[in-house]
């Protein structure tokens, strides 16, 4: 099977669906929106101002580039090329976006997650194992993870903001594509907020949050956290 098929089976795939996906949208779409007495001072809620439909031109509904892998040569072993809503203006108030999963040999798309989107994946290269874990149950009861691999063709589903995550168990490179029911779904992976973020959260709070020692938590802290998601 060449890549130019499992291309178009992959866009057959997420046309399919665009056409029934219920989206998150238009709850807001970013992670706050913040009151001002000046409305000069502000943007809508979504982000973005439509466009006069007669200046709309055939460009504003179109990509180009998801034929071609993005670089896997970061310590991670991933990319993720994302596109949304800052590439695709018509897609606006629309609820759906796009992403091109590229893996190295061992990759890994780390643990992550989407805060307004759930998210339905195709592999077309390679064996992928995915899965992701469920919101705290109740009290003395452990988060479930529910998991599978995946071959070429198969098709997984992450529901909105639960913790997932892609690796390439094999030998050789993988490739999938997500569609998302979001224009801007966000993505928070765990570790960079959790051990990257600016500034750092107190380490006191972390030691108590993994009942570690302080030094394991400083020496997460001191490491460089990786971004994997490119937006062309």
């Amino acid at each position: 099977m060449t890549m130019a098929f499992r291309f178009h089976i992959a866009a057959a795939i997420l046309a399919l669906v665009f056409t029934s996906v219920h989206a998150s949208d238009p709850s807001p779409l970013q992670d706050f929106c913040v009151a001002v007495p000046d409305a000069n001072a502000g943007v809508f809620v979504n982000g973005k101002i439509c466009k006069d439909p007669k200046l709309v031109k055939p460009e504003d509904f179109f990509f180009q580039g998801l034929n071609k892998p993005g670089s896997t040569s970061n310590p991670l072993g991933s990319n993720v090329t994302a596109v949304n809503v800052n590439q695709i203006p018509g897609l606006n108030t629309l609820g759906v976006s796009l992403a091109r999963l590229d893996f190295a040999p061992y990759g890994l798309n780390p643990p992550h997650t989407h805060p307004r989107a759930a998210e339905i994946l195709v592999v077309l290269e390679g064996t992928l194992l995915v899965g992701f874990v469920t919101s705290n149950p109740g009290m003395n009861m452990k988060n479930k993870l529910f998991t599978k691999v995946l071959n070429p063709g198969d098709v997984f589903v992450f529901p909105e903001g639960l913790i997932h995550f892609q690796f390439n168990q094999g030998h050789s490179n993988a490739v999938a594509f997500a569609a998302l029911s979001s224009q801007n779904p966000g993505v928070i992976t765990i570790g960079n907020a959790v051990f990257g973020s600016n500034p750092p959260i107190y380490p006191d709070v972390l030691t108590k949050a993994f009942q570690v020692d302080k030094k394991v938590i400083k020496y997460l802290q001191s490491q460089f956290w990786w971004d994997n998601h490119y937006y062309p």
